[in-house]
């Protein structure tokens, strides 16, 4: 079989700029970041693994890459090559690495067009180091719904900074076409400017705090279901559940800005809508009740607006899920520098490429480990790069 992965790595990550001075080169750039893709692609989730498998595919790796002085290691000493993969992943720009992932996405953009693309914060909490007083890391990420790939990351330094992180995000992403859902972190003016400026959709979760708009679409919702919706423009959906013991209602509502005159009283821009998601719950004898408000720029669609609610909301299970359990992300003690960045960078890789890979009828985890022990299917994975 033809191999593939130098010339499709090196496409994509070649123009990351070596943080090493020049006499500490013996080892290719290229040369340590296909290693680590690779080995994380196959289960690997830290330096040490990434080292174990450099070393045993050491005669398969060479028939692609250089490696001039063997595996990467300090001094020539095999037995610490992990130290040269942490060296050079904590000090590698992690815009640099970030933007290769994106612009390698940017390069399938038809693969996502209409898409639903949920916007979402993630706590790598293994990054907290209480030694130095180093805070978790906080990732805001970008995951196509339907493609089920992640488009891109910004880091925080905390989850309140979303606010700020969401707008750089949004501005490196090619969304032209896609609905974009936030949760109410994300309820802010600006952010909204910017999905309108890409020529996308946004529903978005409305945030209490903002006073004004809140008080209005909740007693809009108020009137309405007391009025029987009368005179306004809506629609209805509503969703039942039942499963290990528990019952789940979802009331779905959606009502024409126009007709609610929403227009004359805020100043978001493209608000062509406002929703409502009624959620009750019965388990154990308990019923418990929330309701939830979204402004978006859809217009009155109920169908779009359910998909895109409960589109936000599987995000979880989606993308979090899968980092945890089959990448252990949460388990990570990776916090050096830019190392914990660079190596979220390295998993949402794997999370595409291998769940790109649909020949196989298993999940990802199972997937990666059949690359660590199949070559020619480690090479049909990386060959969609």
């Amino acid at each position: 079989m033809k191999l593939k992965p130098k010339i499709t790595i090196a496409d994509h990550f070649g123009g990351i700029e070596d943080p090493r001075i020049e006499r500490t080169k013996r080892h290719k750039l290229i040369d340590i970041l296909t290693i680590a893709i690779c080995a994380v692609i196959c289960g690997a989730e830290g330096w040490i693994e990434i080292e174990m498998y450099g070393c045993a595919k050491h005669g398969w790796l060479k028939t692609f890459l250089e490696l001039p002085n063997g595996i990467p290691s300090p001094d020539g000493d095999a037995t610490r090559t992990h130290d040269t993969f942490a060296r050079v992943f904590a000090r590698i720009k992690p815009e640099q690495f970030q933007q290769c992932f994106v612009n390698w996405m940017k390069s399938i953009q038809k693969i996502i067009e209409k898409d639903i693309v949920a916007i979402d914060g993630k706590t790598l909490r293994g990054s907290y180091d209480k030694g130095s007083d180093k805070a978790a890391i906080h990732m805001v990420n970008a995951w196509a719904v339907h493609n089920r790939l992640v488009l891109g990351q910004v880091k925080t330094n905390a989850k309140s900074n979303e606010i700020t992180a969401i707008p750089e995000l949004l501005k490196v992403l090619e969304i032209s076409g896609c609905i974009v859902t936030i949760d109410a972190m994300g309820c802010q003016k600006e952010i909204v400017k910017e999905i309108v400026r890409q020529d996308a959709d946004y529903v978005i979760t409305l945030k209490e705090n903002q006073g004004h708009l809140y008080s209005y679409v909740e007693n809009l919702f108020k009137i309405g279901i007391q009025t029987g919706f009368e005179g306004l423009d809506e629609g209805r959906y509503t969703t039942e559940e039942k499963g290990h013991g528990r019952k789940e209602i979802r009331h779905y509502v959606m009502i024409s800005s126009e007709k609610a005159q929403l227009n004359s009283n805020t100043d978001w821009i493209q608000l062509n809508s406002v929703g409502m998601v009624e959620h009750i719950r019965q388990e154990k004898g308990k019923t418990t009740v929330e309701i939830r408000y979204f402004i978006s720029s859809l217009p009155n669609n109920i169908e779009r607006f359910t998909k895109a609610v409960r589109s936000h909301w599987g995000v979880e299970n989606s993308l979090h899920w899968v980092l945890d359990v089959a990448l252990k992300e949460d388990e990570c003690r990776i916090r050096k520098d830019n190392a914990p960045e660079n190596f979220a960078v390295l998993r949402q890789i794997a999370v595409n490429l291998l769940g790109k890979e649909k020949r196989m009828k298993v999940g990802i985890k199972n997937k990666g480990f059949l690359a660590a022990m199949d070559n020619e299917y480690l090479v049909r994975v990386l060959a969609q790069l």
